[in-house]
């Protein structure tokens, strides 16, 4: 079967007959699924989109599994009221907790970021031993080792929970001033703080020892601390974000499905938030997306 995923957005859409100008859908527990939606601008740039970003509940990570899915189908079920047509669950621990329940629930085509991260993972790592850092939800799922090894058998997987890099992400998002690429590149000074620093070494310091060479940022506020955990676990290891993965998903899916949007949409981008606190969600939102938001809805599930 021909792969498609690598193909420019222009040479599939004049591939195809039939488009669909329905909304993709994309949510998270607050700031970090951003970075996977930019990812989809970048790559399907006349798509339609609607976040929503849970900020209220975040974060996800420390909560019961049970309660996370309630959240996953709640907010699936409010875009699906939107009458969007895929939706991506764009948070690691949403997708551990509810992704399986969601895509039994709702008729749409309902995508994660655990098994593109998975798969990239497996593509870079050269001595197979891959290492994984996401919230305790995540990693006390045990969903990154299974996709992983379900697509290579003779991987080893070493899981670490590492929650309070979520909370050093969100200072980190107060602090820092101008675009996301100023301090998402790995020459950023912006978390490289010894106090910071001190908290990277705990966390990665044993993976170091496994002698891993690929470690995957199995949360989507980590690519914000490249440079912090670059630096600590060493240029030897490729550092692996699911976003870039995600959005040739996205493309490949509503191409096979004749569901891309049709040449020459008026582009429609609306952003909702559970906080009460549009403004800071709209400030960071403008400097990951480069764009300006409009104006942020308030919406409480």
């Amino acid at each position: 079967m021909l792969d498609i995923r690598h193909f420019s957005y222009a040479v599939i859409k004049e591939c195809f007959v039939d488009f669909d100008n329905r909304p993709i859908g994309v949510f998270d527990s607050g700031f970090g699924g951003l970075t996977v939606a930019r990812e989809l601008v970048k790559r399907l740039p006349e798509e339609n989109i609607i976040y929503y970003g849970d900020t209220a509940h975040c974060p996800y990570g420390p909560r019961d599994p049970e309660e996370v899915r309630s959240f996953v189908l709640n907010i699936c079920s409010w875009l699906i009221s939107q009458n969007v047509k895929m939706i991506v669950i764009a948070c690691n621990t949403a997708t551990a907790a509810g992704l399986e329940a969601a895509q039994r629930a709702f008729d749409v085509p309902i995508i994660g970021v655990v098994e593109p991260g998975a798969r990239a993972a497996a593509r870079a790592t050269h001595n197979r031993r891959v290492g994984v850092i996401a919230t305790q939800g995540t990693v006390d799922s045990g969903v990154y080792t299974r996709a992983i090894r379900n697509i290579d058998a003779g991987i080893t997987v070493f899981s670490t929970a590492t929650p309070r890099f979520v909370e050093i992400a969100e200072l980190g998002i107060q602090m820092a001033k101008g675009p996301i690429e100023s301090y998402t590149s790995l020459a950023s000074k912006v978390f490289i703080r010894p106090a910071f620093q001190e908290i990277a070494q705990d966390y990665l310091d044993p993976l170091r020892r496994c002698d891993i060479d690929t470690l995957v940022l199995g949360c989507t506020h980590f690519p914000l601390l490249k440079a912090l955990i670059g630096g600590v676990i060493g240029s030897q290891v490729k550092l692996i974000s699911s976003a870039t993965e995600v959005s040739l998903d996205c493309a490949d899916l509503l191409a096979r499905q004749e569901s891309l949007v049709e040449p020459g949409n008026v582009v429609i981008r609306r952003f909702a938030t559970s906080s009460d606190n549009l403004d800071e969600f709209c400030s960071f939102g403008e400097r990951v997306l480069r764009m300006p938001l409009g104006s942020v809805e308030h919406i409480v599930l």
